[in-house]
């Protein structure tokens, strides 16, 4: 499973593979035209209230990632197989819109992903 991480605002790389925006609204200063996104996501963002509770503070990292955790266990699984199967064949690239790389939704929703695969993985 191949999975990647990178801020909307980097440049797009041969290697990005599936790019795939992850972020619920879409991000500020970014033209959709000039995104270079193969899909957008937005279904699988923490929820509005999650989000704003969070406010990228590292103090509250934990708790955030937990809280993210059990969302995304109640998320559309149609998407979450559909990013799953991708990674398998390919590079994913999740991007995301926040300044902090370390901790972000997008780190919380790599090591979903990575676990749901080995969770299919099993079941096969």
């Amino acid at each position: 499973m191949k999975i990647q991480l990178k801020r909307i605002y980097d440049a797009a790389a041969q290697n990005d593979g599936y790019r795939v925006l992850i972020d619920g609204m879409w991000p500020r200063g970014i033209a959709k035209r000039d995104a270079r996104i193969d899909a957008w996501y937005k279904t699988l963002a923490p929820s509005k209230a999650l989000r704003q509770w969070f406010g990228h503070d590292r103090e509250r990292w934990q708790a955030f990632r937990k809280a993210y955790l059990a969302e995304l266990a109640k998320a559309d699984t149609t998407a979450l197989d559909e990013l799953c199967e991708i990674a398998r064949q390919q590079q994913l690239t999740l991007l995301f819109a926040a300044k902090d790389v370390e901790c972000n939704h997008a780190v919380v929703l790599r090591e979903y992903l990575q676990m749901r695969d080995g969770r299919l993985e099993k079941k096969r």
